[in-house]
């Protein structure tokens, strides 16, 4: 059977590897959106977390025999921790002045971070195992579905949506939205807002980290693998509009998809058409999609 003259099971295996991809747009983008929406602050440094939060998992397994279910818990606190003392040490002196202190700073930790593991580690990547219980393929008659690939999808989802439920639908969320509006106000209420801040760092960063566990298996863990999906990232989340929660959930998703579409159909225009699409998007409609016009 085809589509558009093409073997469906060569379309969908495109559609399903757009998605894995979009999943960890999804998630990357959702973190920075935490961050801004909530802080203020554009965290360039998120794509080097979620390299961090990968060869945590590598070196987990390599170096102590802690296998993928374990890193996939741990491997986001040490990373949120590691959030923490980066706002509590630096981050939390910049809230007051331009977002533009916030992105040379957290650029300067990039470039810090990912010339440490370049100079231990090299730039070569590093193979992941995918863990026993997710190995192998189901036949679906129509294609054969990676197991793995699958769990990235389902997980991305459940993670992504509890977030913005979390953040857009309770008592906790409308605390941190306010918080980092009126937090004076907020502080009259007895709630520690210098926590609440720093804790909400950390839980962006912990997304960046539990994204790279996710990825170790699908792609090689290198020093690199940040630098090359978050200038993609920050592209996604203009897409969606800053600092907006659900846009830069359904924006990853759906740009991966039309990602994996442009392979199929353009593979040159790939690696641009969601460059593209953010030129389109921001002529229209400069807030973006789910952005807030002024």
């Amino acid at each position: 059977m085809e589509i558009f003259g093409l073997p469906i099971q060569a379309l969908m295996s495109q559609l399903l590897l757009g998605l894995v991809n979009g999943s960890f747009y999804a998630m990357l983008s959702l973190g920075l959106a935490v961050i801004f929406g909530l802080l203020n602050v554009i965290n360039f440094a998120h794509g080097t977390l979620y390299m961090l939060g990968a060869f945590l998992a590598w070196m987990g397994l390599n170096y102590l025999g802690i296998g993928y279910w374990w890193m996939l818990v741990l491997a986001p606190v040490i990373v949120g921790l590691f959030g923490v003392l980066i706002e509590k040490t630096m981050l939390r002196w910049l809230y007051k002045l331009d977002h533009l202190y916030g992105l040379l700073l957290t650029f300067g930790l990039t470039l810090m971070i990912e010339g440490l593991f370049r100079s231990v580690f090299g730039v070569s990547g590093q193979p992941y195992p995918v863990p026993d219980a997710l190995d192998g393929v189901t036949n679906l008659g129509f294609m054969m579905l990676p197991n793995y690939r699958a769990w990235v999808v389902a997980a991305s989802l459940v993670i992504c949506f509890s977030t913005w439920f979390v953040i857009e639908k309770t008592r906790l969320g409308s605390s941190l939205r306010a918080g980092t509006e009126n937090p004076k106000m907020v502080e009259a209420f007895g709630i520690n807002v210098p926590l609440m801040v720093t804790a909400t760092y950390g839980f962006g960063v912990a997304l960046a980290a539990i994204a790279g566990v996710l990825a170790a298996p699908v792609i090689q863990v290198s020093p690199l693998m940040g630098s090359n999906v978050i200038i993609v990232v920050f592209a996604v989340v203009v897409i969606g509009g800053m600092g907006s929660i659900l846009g830069s959930i359904l924006t990853g998703l759906g740009l991966g998809v039309i990602e994996g579409l442009t392979r199929v159909f353009y593979p040159e225009l790939s690696a641009t058409v969601v460059f593209i699409v953010m030129a389109i998007v921001l002529i229209v409609r400069p807030a973006g999609l789910f952005g807030k016009e002024k």
